[in-house]
């Protein structure tokens, strides 16, 4: 079954490779990820998904070796303040589970702020 990102990749007439690895729940990190797909951990980027003080849900997609600076993003974003949405918000809000949250094909549309190092890929 596709996701709804493959969908509108689809759609688009976009190519893509869907891989899939066995996870361990204990340690969802992406940099993990990269290691068992065999992938470069510079090519492998994760979204965040946070809420900010003006109650604004906000994507932020970074390299997998990064850490979100959150006062950046909500400088960024035109908030004073952002933290992560709670897990078990995740889904409700962009139909994606923890581990698997795409920028793309989300519940609703929402603002997504890409690091510049996404553009060598």
């Amino acid at each position: 079954m596709k996701t709804k990102a493959a969908r509108l990749l689809d759609r688009a007439g976009i190519s893509y490779a869907i891989r899939t690895y066995e996870f361990d729940a204990s340690d969802l990190s992406a940099t993990t990820a990269a290691e068992k797909l065999g992938l470069p951990v510079e090519s492998v980027f994760k979204t965040l998904v946070t809420q900010n003080d003006q109650k604004e849900v906000v994507l932020a997609c970074i390299p997998a070796d990064t850490e979100l600076d959150l006062k950046a993003l909500a400088s960024t974003s035109g908030g004073k303040n952002t933290d992560l949405v709670p897990i078990p918000d995740l889904q409700k809000l962009t139909g994606y589970l923890r581990r698997g949250c795409s920028p793309l094909g989300t519940k609703k549309t929402y603002r997504l702020f890409i690091a510049e190092r996404c553009e060598l890929h």
